[in-house]
């Protein structure tokens, strides 16, 4: 009956000593689970909001940039258009001019009287025009004309010449140029290859330059 009692108290001992190892496993277990699932939440929580905080810079920087782009295109169509404006603008200003200049010389060609015939059996026709105006001058106070090539006088005189009759004093060759009377002056000219032959008559006007009066249209030059 002893025997069997320690056995039975010993066995028990044994049960219980079992039983808490078996427990202190289990809760050693559970600490090691919170510290492992604890430390996963923190670390791995700043881990994910580190990700999506460089995303969202990238996004910025890249909604910037699309932004500047927008910007400059805008800028650029803008300057398409003004640069566009500008040219449309000169355009219309030179169409304008021309317009206006081909307007005048209508007018002139209208107010143009031909004759056959003039002053000299050289004289093939006679032009005149009452719309003529003077060619402007650089001169100022009283006017004596000067026949000198070197002077203001001669270079507007010859101005004079080349708006009655069209020829550019690049293709133009002076025979004559000298005094018709008081503030009146007469000059025989033609192209460089002597197709085209004028004698033209001029008169100074007070503050305005020397005005074509007259132009004969010469079959040779004498």
């Amino acid at each position: 009956m002893k025997g069997n009692s320690r056995e039975s108290r010993f066995g028990k001992r044994e049960k219980r000593k079992k039983t808490n190892i078996v427990l202190n496993s289990l809760i050693a277990l559970v600490i090691v689970l919170i510290i492992f699932v604890s430390a996963k939440i923190f670390f791995g929580g700043n881990n994910d909001q580190a990700l999506p905080a460089d995303e969202q810079t990238a996004s910025e920087n890249k909604s910037k940039q699309n932004e500047n782009n927008q910007e400059d295109q805008g800028n650029d169509v803008e300057q398409d258009k003004e640069d566009e404006n500008i040219d449309n603008n000169s355009e219309e200003e030179e169409k304008e001019a021309e317009e206006n200049e081909a307007e005048e010389e209508s007018e002139e060609d209208k107010e143009q009287v031909v004759t056959e015939g003039g002053s000299a059996p050289d004289v093939e026709k006679t032009i005149e025009n009452p719309a003529w105006k003077p060619v402007g001058t650089s001169q100022s106070g009283e006017h004596t004309a000067v026949y000198d090539q070197n002077s203001a006088d001669w270079q507007e005189m010859l101005n004079a010449i080349t708006y009655a009759t069209g020829v550019d004093q690049g293709n133009m060759t002076v025979w004559f140029l000298g005094n018709n009377g008081p503030n009146s002056s007469v000059g025989t000219i033609s192209t460089k290859d002597q197709s085209e032959k004028y004698r033209v008559y001029i008169d100074w006007v007070d503050g305005e330059g020397w005005k074509p009066s007259k132009v004969e249209v010469l079959n040779e030059i004498n």
